[in-house]
């Protein structure tokens, strides 16, 4: 916009009670590129619903979503990741032996029947599956101590850890994969 529209508008907004004005505002704003994502973000819960941050992120996913989860029975996060496969993102998750355990219910054997999700149980009497992380289309990663359930994601004291690095989620590709290519 050159200098003249602009002080047209600023003239027009004053005598218009500066409706104008936030007009213009609005449409810089909306034009505007977005701030990119800091590299680190880390949240603490209890004083931070992680379980909103953890929706929030799935959300994003447009191509693929890799979890590595000791448990997984989180009611919002797992709709977000059966949103997330309903979109055509393609999603693989791995737990631990003992989440079929703690999944009365059938929602882990039901989200396992959903197109584009494959599940995957690390073996037996192996290394326990503590990992409470996932990496969304090769550009962010989730990492942290809390576990994927309500109290995990809202009561406990825990942090979860958004780190926005291609590196960095190559490096969670990497240990995925070798624990995905032992998972049954």
């Amino acid at each position: 916009m050159s200098m003249r529209a602009t002080i047209g508008l600023l003239a027009l907004g004053a005598m218009a009670g500066g409706a104008a004005v936030a007009a213009w505002t609005l449409a810089v704003t909306a034009t505007a590129p977005a701030a990119p994502a800091p590299p680190l973000t880390v949240a603490y819960a209890p004083e931070t619903d992680l379980e909103r941050i953890d929706v929030g992120l799935i959300g994003e996913a447009r191509a693929r979503l890799d979890v590595a989860a000791y448990v997984l029975t989180d009611r919002p996060v797992v709709r977000a990741i059966e949103a997330a496969a309903a979109r055509g993102v393609t999603v693989r998750i791995v737990l631990d032996p003992s989440a079929t355990e703690r999944d009365p219910d059938g929602t882990l054997g039901a989200l396992a029947t959903r197109p584009n999700v494959e599940m995957r149980v690390k073996p037996d009497g192996g290394d326990l599956m503590h990992l409470k992380a996932y990496a969304i289309d090769d550009v962010t990663l989730r990492l942290g101590s809390a576990n994927f359930s309500r109290s995990g994601e809202t009561r406990q004291d825990n942090e979860l850890a958004i780190v926005r690095s291609p590196a960095e989620v190559g490096r969670f590709e990497q240990v995925f994969e070798a624990i995905w290519r032992t998972a049954r």
